[in-house]
Formats: structure tokens, sequence, C-alpha cells
């Protein structure tokens, strides 16, 4: 894989737009046989997500990508994506006390600690908040800890009102979004290059009892680079221990240091 080809998989690959300040640092050099994991089995309180995405490249192609997440709630998670025939093409997985991202039919790797998970080399990429990737799955779109700016009213096509919001996060970044009846329509703020990004949600479903957001295309500067289906989403579930564990071979390169 290129570094333009690897860019652009990486910009749409854990579909998140909210960006935040502060950086996750990469660890020392290339490592041998790396692995993190975590032994205790997770708690009954864990989810587990099934979902789809498309990939939209800027050359105008497409790719698309199955997905599953293991989610314990601020704790540690696991995602699986596999492309055509069931092919693994890429894994996450996110511990309190470090991350790695492998790509097996690439032989290469990624590591950091912290909870955003990216290439830092490259600031025109998304870098991704894991908690609110597995927040999406539960229902939560906003952010945690804005402070509202101001409200007001507009109208949409069908006459209902819809209040805009705008807010700023702890490190004062701006952020506006659009409730109607409750439910978010479309959050914005900006990439870490300057650049508008746009999460727009198409459609809600119930899971378990719990609305949550089924449809969602991601947008940077007016340009969609992700879509993102939900299929199913499993509330209560234990995970063996083999979950939290993510084995690198020796021969893997790593990248993004």
């Amino acid at each position: 894989m290129t570094l333009a080809r690897f860019g652009a998989f990486l910009r749409g690959l854990f579909f998140l737009l909210l960006i935040a300040l502060s950086l996750t640092g990469c660890t020392g050099g290339r490592q041998a046989a790396a692995k993190v994991t975590e032994s205790a089995e997770a708690p009954v309180d864990s989810l587990k997500a099934i979902f789809s995405l498309t990939i939209y490249a800027p050359d105008g192609k497409t790719q698309d990508l199955d997905a599953v997440l293991f989610s314990v709630p601020n704790k540690r998670y696991r995602m699986e994506l596999t492309g055509s025939l069931g092919i693994g093409v890429a894994s996450l997985l996110w511990l309190e006390s470090g991350w790695q991202m492998v790509f097996p039919t690439e032989k290469m790797y990624m590591n950091g600690a912290g909870y955003m998970v990216g290439l830092m080399t490259d600031p025109s990429l998304p870098l991704v908040h894991i908690h609110q990737v597995a927040g999406l799955f539960e229902g939560r779109v906003i952010p945690e800890g804005l402070e509202e700016i101001s409200v007001r009213d507009s109208a949409s096509s069908d006459s209902a009102v819809i209040k805009i919001h705008e807010a700023r996060d702890a490190m004062t970044r701006h952020y506006i979004y659009a409730e109607k009846d409750g439910e978010i329509l479309w959050l914005e703020t900006l990439g870490r290059d300057g650049k508008t990004e746009r999460l727009n949600i198409e459609e809600y479903k119930e899971f378990s009892g719990v609305k949550t957001p089924s449809k969602i295309s991601f947008v940077r500067e007016s340009e969609q680079f992700l879509e993102l289906r939900v299929k199913r989403v499993s509330r209560g579930k234990s995970f063996g221990s083999g979950t939290w564990r993510l084995n690198i071979p020796r021969s893997y390169q790593r990248i993004g240091g």
C-alpha cells in the first residue's frame, strides 16, 4: 500500500468527526512481536455493535466494509473491519494502557496512547476520539462536557422548529449542532487543519430500547468521505479475555511514528 492509499483509507476508517486538540504520542521505534493485552473478562454491561461502512475516496472510488465493535464503555474497545469475502483489513484494540491498529493484508501497524487514535503526521486526516465512536452506538451524539453559548430557533421545510445550538468544549473548540424533537440532526466543528467537518444523522432506530443513530454520513469541506449503517446493537454481553489481545508479527512494519 502506498502512503497516499493508506491515507485515503485511514480518513474513513474509524468514521468520527469529533477531533480533540490534545494529541496522542506514538511510542518508541519498531517493535518485535508487539502485543497489547487485557487479562480480565469484560463485565456484562458490555456492548456489541455490527455495522457497515462505505468509504468514498477522493478519486471517486468507493470501498465497502463490514465491521464489529466490542465495547466496555470508557475501559476498552475492540473493532474489526472486513472486506470482500470476509478478509480482515483492519483491527483496533484500545485499552487504557495504549492502543494498536493492525492492517494484516498490508503487514503494517500503528500504536499510541490516549483516547485519540490516528496518524499524527498528517493534519489533513481526522483523528478518532475513541470514546465518541463508542458513544454513537449508545445513542450519544454530542460530546460530553460542552458549554452552551447560544441557542436559536430555525424552521425546517416541514415547518417544524429546529433548534440551532452553539457550544464549546473545555479546550474552547467550537461546535454547532441542530436538534429537532429531541434528536440531533447534524453536528459541525473544525478539523485540526481548520477545515469544516460535519456529521449528518439521516436515520434513528431503537436497539434494545435505546434510540441510536443508524445511518450517519461524514462530510469534510462539503465532500462526503464516509457513510455508516448500523445493523444491530446488543447490550449486556460478556466477552472472553481473547477479545482483549492483539498480536502483531515481528515482520510487520510500524507506520506513523
